[in-house]
């Protein structure tokens, strides 16, 4: 079952002093640190972030009971909660929220209240305040949007949002309740709403427990997106297909829902396209799967080596889960990130086109996509179910080609008036390109045994196909690829074929790698020139390219199909085939030059101006001086 659990709690957890009579926790979401408060602060304050770095600690006055504590952005400046009326006299405080280093809200069952802090001066100046009634309150310190439960029943939710200074009022909405109670009371808790956001976009999560009368018994997550501007919408409903106790991540643009009763969670993704409706309705990824076994070292001096470290209980009552990603346990003085194992998708979801689409959206997702293209092309491997994974990963790299290409267009032309810096195009998904393609997945598969060399080269074709049909260049090392399988399998009539209808392109190098098959099969000089022709290529040019693939007898055969071998530098054609090792071949091609100047000026010799000393002595030490006379004929 260990291949199975697909969420795992981090290896390297944020340790505190765990919660106790003398010893109380907070976390603050916005800066994601935890405070460890000894004795109201007076025996110690110790602050602990994300990393190392980030950990403080301090001492202050003993004022009574903290009820909140939170750094400004970048630990600027200090703020502690200790009663319901410190701030503003006639309402209740029921929290604040740091949106700047220096900007602080304080958020009351009155209403709203935006201040700028002046720490030299130790003043406040109230920037914007909005009087409303509110039951309780949620923050997003990534878009740094306040959310505020207004009404009798709770369920009108009012957004504000704050940049740079200024509180922007955004469009309040309503959730829809599974009962209406009469008479009228609270009946939205703080703990059903979530906000995240999930693919660059402000969701507010509604946990939506179903009442036993109503037609669908089971638990949903209600999804309503909040723009900055414009009305805010419900757009998802994930379909929990259970009740009891929930909690909320997000991880890696999924919705994560913990179910406490049966200790497993359930993962949504949604982008995962499900049948058109107004309001998309969604199914879990994949089956419940618990959170993969955690186990919590021990440390410490008195610690014996050999006691084997103590399991943590997963879907405990004392966790305390935040967004996005954060599960805290106050009582064992953890905080963890949740994470998402991509391998055993794999195994769990069995529709490689959904798998597909799943995959491209995570992080960190490359070598487990191209290992899934291995396994689909191996011994049972569908010809279909291969088409539909390369048209997957070739759809996404064409769309990031173009947004490349009109990136690179923008750049070229300069800025335009009016318009804002073209800023470069940001991978939203993997791009698994041509050469990931060959390297890891095609140059493999074509030397596996026990694979019909007919589905080897079905398969070759078939990424050529995925890739003309979205109108990307197919790369010569993979042309070069289908000649030197069909050439390895005998195939010689289905390369002819390939190359007469155009079903590889023409290439330099593929001209080349088809000069270098003559000694196996004849018909592929002619089919070589033939290319090379209509490629329009200059002679010289081609004659370089084939010297430096080593095919000296390649193209000095070329030079004389096209009349030029009387003007080519001796030189140039004797540094190459001495470069190859082969003393034979240096023997032909030195040959070959003596015979040009024997009819060209009536003498074997060549002429001080061609620079040919060095291949001469060199032709002497191997054959000897009576060989050095003796002109012959390739």
């Amino acid at each position: 079952m260990s291949e199975e659990h697909y969420l795992e709690l981090c290896e390297n957890p944020v340790q505190f002093e765990h919660a106790s009579s003398v010893n109380n926790v907070f976390f603050d979401e916005a800066n994601k640190q935890v405070f460890a408060v000894r004795s109201g602060g007076a025996t110690g304050v110790v602050v602990k972030g994300p990393d190392d770095k980030s950990s403080v600690a301090f001492r202050m006055d003993d004022k009574g009971e903290v009820k909140c504590i939170k750094f400004s952005i970048g630990n600027k400046i200090l703020a502690v909660q200790r009663t319901l009326k410190s701030v503003t006299k006639n309402a209740s405080v029921l929290g604040f929220c740091w949106t700047n280093w220096n900007e602080i809200v304080f958020i009351t069952d009155q209403g709203i209240e935006f201040y700028q802090v002046f720490p030299d001066k130790r003043s406040l100046k109230l920037l914007k305040s909005q009087s409303i009634n509110v039951n309780w309150y949620q923050y997003c310190p990534e878009t740094t949007v306040i959310l505020l439960s207004t009404t009798v029943q709770g369920n009108v939710l009012q957004p504000f949002a704050f940049r740079n200074g200024t509180m922007c009022k955004m469009s309040k909405f309503e959730i829809e309740l599974p009962v209406v109670p009469k008479p009228a009371k609270l009946s939205l808790s703080e703990r059903d709403i979530a906000m995240a956001t999930i693919y660059g976009q402000l969701f507010v999560m509604y946990l939506k427990h179903h009442s036993r009368t109503a037609n669908s018994p089971s638990a949903e997550v209600v999804l309503y997106h909040l723009p900055r501007e414009g009305a805010c919408k419900k757009t998802h409903v994930l379909k929990l297909n259970t009740t009891g106790k929930f909690a909320l991540n997000i991880v890696d643009n999924l919705v994560v829902v913990h179910h406490q009763s049966t200790q497993t969670s359930l993962i949504f993704d949604i982008k995962l396209k499900e049948p058109d409706s107004a309001v998309n309705m969604h199914q879990p990824v994949l089956p419940a799967r618990s959170i993969h076994p955690y186990r919590i070292p021990l440390a410490g001096p008195a610690v014996v080596p050999s006691q084997p470290p103590v399991p943590c209980q997963l879907y405990s009552s004392s966790w305390s889960v935040f967004q996005p990603d954060i599960i805290i346990s106050a009582s064992e003085g953890y905080l963890w990130y949740l994470q998402v194992k991509l391998p055993p998708a794999v195994i769990l979801l069995q529709d490689k086109g959904k798998l597909m689409d799943f995959l491209l959206r995570r992080r960190d997702c490359k070598m487990v996509i191209l290992s899934v293209c291995s396994q689909s092309t191996g011994e049972k491997g569908s010809l279909p179910v291969v088409a539909t994974v390369f048209d997957k990963l070739n759809q996404v790299y064409k769309e990031y080609l173009e947004a490349e290409q009109t990136y690179t267009a923008a750049m070229e032309s300069g800025p335009s008036r009016g318009s804002a810096a073209q800023k470069r195009p940001v991978r939203t998904q993997a791009v698994i390109d041509q050469s990931d393609m060959y390297t890891h997945v095609l140059s493999s598969f074509t030397e596996r045994k026990g694979v019909s060399h007919k589905f080897i080269i079905a398969v070759l074709m078939e990424y050529i196909r995925s890739l003309n049909q979205f109108q990307i260049t197919v790369q010569h090392y993979l042309y070069e690829l289908v000649i030197k399988t069909l050439v390895q399998h005998n195939l010689f009539y289905m390369l002819h074929q390939f190359l007469q209808y155009h079903v590889l392109s023409d290439s330099k190098p593929l001209a080349c790698l088809l000069l270098s098959l003559e000694s196996t099969y004849p018909p592929a000089h002619q089919l070589s020139l033939d290319m090379l022709k209509r490629l329009s290529t200059a002679n010289d040019e081609i004659v370089e390219v084939l010297l430096s693939k080593q095919q000296v007898l390649g193209a000095l055969r070329f030079i004389r199909s096209v009349g030029g071998h009387d003007n080519v530098s001796s030189r140039k054609f004797l540094d190459a085939a001495r470069q190859t090792g082969d003393q034979m071949l240096f023997y032909t091609v030195f040959r070959s030059f003596q015979q040009r100047n024997q009819r060209l000026r009536g003498s074997p010799s060549f002429n001080p101006g061609e620079h040919c000393e060095e291949h001469v002595v060199h032709f002497k030490q191997l054959f000897g001086d009576q060989a050095l006379m003796k002109p012959s004929t390739v």
